[in-house]
């Protein structure tokens, strides 16, 4: 029994190890573009119908709270369909590689908006800039499983967050453009690089 279970334990070991030098492909060029859509049409949506958010933080929080969340769960079933269609097996010690290397981002923007929310919530403008930066930081993270150009990806929002500090700064307000075309343009494109990635992939094979 003991022999079995060192087996399993150095299966399982093999498999963490072949995907951390594996590129990840479960990621959806069609979900992740649906993301940065949904990013400028709720940035339109607010800019004309419901400006008086520009100054209730709680109204911006929960409204992009609520963007992000329908984003990231599609993202999320996306993603495990593929990646059980293209790994199998393998499928489980991908996801965990994935998520290993993005979700800290994800706390980290979740807490940090916690602690301005509560403390200093007339500085909620700079949310917009800090969580592009933060989003940044997981697609650096997560550079070495993508394809090289994601690594453009990252230095967008890098940027669009540093200039999203600035423009925000002006009225020292939340604005909705602010979070609609850095996300929107940059999950566009992920989906671009994925579904190039794709079709090379599908081409070599």
């Amino acid at each position: 029994m003991d022999d079995l279970q060192q087996a399993l334990s150095q299966i399982k070991l093999i498999r963490h190890q072949v995907a951390r030098s594996t590129q990840f492909r479960g990621y959806g060029p069609r979900s992740v573009a649906f993301s940065g859509l949904l990013a400028l049409a709720v940035a339109f949506v607010q800019d004309t119908w419901y400006p008086e958010a520009l100054h209730d933080l709680l109204s911006s929080l929960i409204i992009w709270t609520v963007t992000a969340c329908a984003a990231l769960g599609l993202s999320a079933v996306d993603t495990i369909r593929r990646s059980r269609k293209v790994y199998d097996e393998f499928a489980p010690a991908m996801l965990h590689i994935a998520v290993e290397q993005f979700v800290p981002a994800l706390i980290v923007g979740a807490l940090l908006t916690l602690v301005i929310f509560r403390l200093s919530p007339a500085e909620g403008w700079l949310l917009p800039g800090l969580w592009e930066v933060i989003f940044s930081l997981g697609i650096f993270a997560s550079c070495r499983f993508l394809p090289r150009p994601i690594f453009a990806v990252g230095v967008w929002y890098l940027v669009a967050g540093l200039c999203s500090i600035v423009a925000c700064s002006a009225q020292r307000s939340f604005l909705p453009w602010s979070m609609g075309l850095p996300f929107g343009i940059g999950q566009l494109l992920v989906a671009t690089v994925l579904q190039v990635c794709v079709e090379e992939n599908s081409d070599g094979n």
